[in-house]
């Protein structure tokens, strides 16, 4: 895994400093906040956030995992593969791999999707029809190590990728520089 402390992080409220309080009012349920009347909905419900580029492989990717030693797990995945492409075929789906590839150590199929719209659909989706799977879901940013790592969110059982592949591509583009 990469070490924690390479990474910046600017605060959570970039761009907001200066607002008025927030209103410490309880909702009606006893227990959570009421938020600002009136404010619009965040930009964020319909293009993805910076650094996130959305280009050619879209705004995240999402790796569905397999022993593919294991004929129930190869089938269910295959299974799930052809509902994913039958029931969201505005994503984009790749093949399944039966074997390791790239950074990813076991057989996996890769989703892309484009949009918040199709991420918000697609996710919760995946969370009740992945079954004994696990996935890995992260955003296309540029920087493919940190994407897989830092920036990575795991649904059942996180999988150690082979982090090799990134350290390579790093030593090769100083090299070119």
């Amino acid at each position: 895994m990469s070490d924690p402390s390479y990474y910046t992080y600017p605060s959570p409220l970039e761009g907001y400093q200066g607002l008025p309080p927030l209103s410490n009012e309880i909702s009606e349920d006893g227990k959570s906040f009421v938020n600002l009347p009136g404010k619009k909905k965040s930009i964020a419900y319909s293009s993805f956030v910076e650094p996130i580029t959305n280009g050619r492989r879209g705004g995240f990717d999402i790796h569905v995992y397999f022993l593919q030693t294991d004929a129930e797990e190869l089938k269910f995945a295959t299974e799930l593969w052809e509902r994913v492409r039958r029931e969201f075929p505005e994503l984009r789906i790749y093949r399944v791999w039966d074997r390791p590839i790239g950074p990813h150590p076991i057989g996996m199929f890769e989703v892309n999707v484009f949009t918040p719209e199709q991420f918000g659909a697609f996710i919760p989706w995946l969370v009740i029809n992945r079954g004994p799977l696990s996935a890995l879901i992260h955003p296309n940013t540029g920087d493919d190590e940190r994407d897989h790592t830092q920036r990575a969110t795991w649904m059942g059982q996180p999988i150690p990728l082979n982090l090799k592949l990134f350290k390579r591509m790093k030593e090769k583009q100083k090299e070119t520089s």
